[in-house]
């Protein structure tokens, strides 16, 4: 529950710094701004530390970021440029989507 909290203020904290700084150059995100995980597929498996979480978060080149564990509750609507990690009870990274 506590890593959950701290991803919240990490994801709210990337979010006021967010102009500040630039995300890695990735291949199809960096030319439409769009999120994009095809090449992070090797973190699934992985437990959903804040650096991680955040480290993944710029290499998807994602403006937000939500961690969905299970039972939560998440809206439905399609932002291109949100990086949603779905974690299990463990808080292992088990499936990452963009939108």
């Amino acid at each position: 529950m506590a890593l959950r909290h701290a991803l919240a203020s990490l994801s709210l904290l990337a979010l006021l710094a967010g102009c500040g700084s630039q995300p890695p150059a990735q291949q199809t995100a960096e030319i439409n701004g769009d999120c994009s995980v095809d090449n992070l597929q090797g973190v699934l498996g992985k437990t959903a530390s804040a650096e991680l979480v955040e480290q993944v978060q710029q290499q998807a080149n994602a403006k937000t970021l939500r961690v969905l564990a299970p039972g939560d509750a998440a809206t439905m609507d399609y932002n291109p440029q949100r990086l949603n990690i779905d974690i299990d009870e463990s808080e292992v990274i088990i499936r990452l989507t963009c939108g």
